[in-house]
């Protein structure tokens, strides 16, 4: 902005003016006198006048105290009001937040099942993120050299326009024979507005200033002048302070300048000049509108063009994904096909190409085991019925066998020697036969699918009362004492107390054989969702291979060592189908020299899902230090003829246990 100082003319100090034509007496100079009237000649008019004033300024700080404390309380309802109104706004956005979160939730967990679930949505998304990553990349590195390189450009014009055009102002001033002052504010005025340089490629506009704290006498006539109402704000201090000290030299600074409603960027280039004496600062500011508009046209086609070839690159790669996962895809639901049993499905084969090959050596493989399969179904099925058949046929002449087994046995006294012991040794090898053709019958019904479970609610501790009394011969035989540690009296269970009761016969009967004579403890707990009862023997043990195996069919840990109690090598097997049946676990541990641990697991109710033993498996005299706890304790020993009751509050003794049981119901 331009400021001339112009000179005004001083008005003459105490001149008079005469009234009335000059025909009156000449008034008297009124400035700085003060006439006053005196207070008795006032009229009661005059006094009237005078008094409302000070009434009103009497009224006036009860006037400005009842509008202070009006305002006071308007502040407080509208302080109120924006209280109840941030809470309202508050409340609305917690309630949309609640609202908005459960479906942003489904959003996640849905994009993270697709994510594990689908080899096609993961490469397509990978992609995606790949190639926008790569684009943006590029982009920015693109638009960074292009912005350089066209700021490189304007610059080096700049700087070489700011040198020609400044010499020629240096030179217009030192050549001026000017000396009032409307010549040298003309001259000003037409030497800037030829540098103004409006027709040129870069828009230019400049910034004359005269330099501050110059100790030489300067003309007051120009201070500063601007282009488009500019001032010298829009020059960065740094650049200021830079031409300042710098002499002759040129120095350039970015910058931005208001060009009517919006700021612009330019470049400012600063020198030194001289007119009169006088040292002035010019700035050169080049409008980089232009450059920053076709900056912006490129940017724009730059990410319009990574766009569109983000998403060509994503839809290229969901086909050529979707053509190669179709297939693979195809082939893993006809394989779960074919695992649940559709030996039929076969996958559809077209072209010759490696996914071709794959599908027909799926389909090859897939016939293959279809036809193996169906073979050993077959044979499978043969097996079982002719076990079966055979069991079914043996039993009308073991039943003819052992009736003359029985009679030739009563009769053995009658005999000799030699008779007497074949007559006794064909007795007990008729009874070990039926046996293991009961149990060859029952496992061909296990395998048939023909086993029914009977279950009705039951004290399991009846059960355990009837195997201790079945087992009582043997565990007298052995010199083995048989006991039952409980904490409960009664535990009701859901369950075929037939099956159980062969399952817990057969373990008690393999711990007493196994047990070398030493005690046999059994244990029962229960908590909310199953009871345990678990047979645990102090006799030779097993490895934990034999424990992985000891439920398989015919096995034997010792295939030289002779079965005294008839086992048939079927008893362990029946008693794990026995608890699949009523859905529960039979678990087995053992140690060389440490004896052996059996587990069975019950849920309390039919149906119900089995999440941890009351008991734990590995006895907790092994590996589990702890002081001894008092138990209920049925005692059943070689010594004792009494036959245990049917609950073990009867002939029961408190005794420390040596472990075995686990954590309270």
């Amino acid at each position: 902005m331009v400021s001339d100082i112009k000179q005004v003319p001083e008005s003459p100090v105490g001149k008079t003016g005469e009234a009335g034509g000059g025909l009156g007496p000449k008034a008297p100079d009124l400035a700085g006198v003060q006439q006053v009237t005196p207070a008795d000649s006032a009229t009661p008019e005059q006094a009237a006048a005078s008094a409302e004033p000070a009434a009103a300024s009497a009224e006036q700080p009860a006037r400005e105290a009842r509008d202070l404390s009006w305002l006071l309380s308007r502040a407080r309802i509208w302080t109120r009001r924006g209280l109840i109104l941030v809470l309202r706004v508050s409340r609305l956005v917690s309630i949309g937040v609640r609202q908005i979160r459960p479906g942003l939730r489904f959003v996640w967990r849905s994009l993270l099942r697709r994510w594990r679930r689908s080899l096609e949505f993961r490469t397509v998304l990978t992609t995606l993120l790949l190639a926008v990553t790569s684009f943006a990349i590029v982009g920015a590195y693109l638009s960074n050299q292009i912005a350089n390189n066209l700021f490189q450009e304007r610059l080096a014009q700049a700087e070489s326009e700011s040198r020609f055009n400044v010499k020629q102002v240096q030179d217009t001033f030192d050549g001026a024979q000017v000396t009032d002052q409307s010549s040298v504010i003309t001259l000003v005025y037409d030497t800037l507005t030829a540098v103004e340089g409006r027709g040129s490629v870069i828009q230019r506009r400049y910034v004359f200033e005269a330099a501050p704290e110059q100790t030489k006498p300067r003309n007051r006539w120009v201070e500063s002048r601007a282009s488009d109402q500019l001032t010298v704000r829009v020059i960065p201090p740094e650049l200021r302070k830079a031409v300042q000290s710098g002499g002759k030299q040129q120095f350039w600074a970015s910058t931005q300048f208001p060009v009517g409603n919006e700021d612009r960027p330019g470049i400012a280039v600063g020198n030194m000049v001289t007119f009169n004496g006088t040292a002035y600062e010019l700035y050169l500011i080049y409008d980089l509108n232009t450059a920053q508009q076709t900056l912006d046209e490129i940017q724009n086609v730059l990410w319009a063009g990574g766009a569109a070839l983000v998403l060509m690159i994503g839809a290229i790669a969901w086909y050529v994904t979707r053509n190669v996962v179709s297939p693979v895809s195809h082939a893993a639901v006809v394989s779960e096909k074919l695992a649940a049993g559709q030996l039929q499905e076969r996958m559809v084969v077209k072209g010759e190409d490696e996914v071709a090959r794959l599908g027909a050596s799926f389909n090859h493989m897939a016939a293959s085991l279809q036809e193996q399969i169906t073979q050993l179904a077959t044979l499978s099925q043969m097996q079982q019925r002719f076990v079966s058949d055979v069991s079914h046929e043996l039993r009308t002449p073991l039943t003819t066998v052992r009736m003359a087994a029985e009679v030739l046995f009563d009769a053995r006294d009658d005999f000799d020697p030699m008779n007497k012991r074949s007559a006794e040794l064909l007795y007990h090898q008729v009874e070990r036969f039926q046996s293991l053709l009961s149990d060859l019958l029952e496992i061909s019904r296990f395998d048939a699918g023909a086993a029914v479970l009977d279950a009705e609610p039951q004290d399991i501790f009846q059960v355990i009362s009837h195997v201790m009394e079945g087992a009582a011969p043997v565990a007298a035989e052995y010199g083995s004492e048989v006991r039952l540690n409980a904490r409960q009296k009664s535990i009701i269970v859901e369950m075929d107390s037939r099956r159980i009761d062969r399952i817990l016969r057969n373990l008690l009967l393999n711990a007493l054989e196994h047990g070398e004579g030493k005690p046999v403890h059994i244990s029962v707990a229960a908590n909310h969702e199953a009871v345990a009862v678990s047979v645990r023997d102090h006799g030779i043990g097993m490895t934990h291979a034999e424990a992985a195996r000891v439920f398989d069919r015919f096995w034997r840990a010792d295939p030289a060592r002779a079965r005294t109690t008839g086992g048939s090598g079927l008893g362990l097997s029946i008693a794990a189908e026995d608890t699949k049946l009523h859905n529960g676990w039979l678990q087995a541990w053992g140690r060389k020299g440490s004896g052996s641990n059996f587990r069975l697991t019950l849920p309390l109710r039919q149906g119900g899902t089995i999440v941890k033993s009351p008991l734990q498996l590995e006895p907790a005299d092994i590996g589990f230090p702890g002081a001894a706890i008092e138990r209920q304790m049925l005692v059943l020993g070689q010594e004792s003829g009494d036959v245990p009751q049917p609950t073990p509050s009867v002939g029961v003794k408190l005794e420390p246990d040596d472990g075995g049981t686990g954590e309270k119901s």
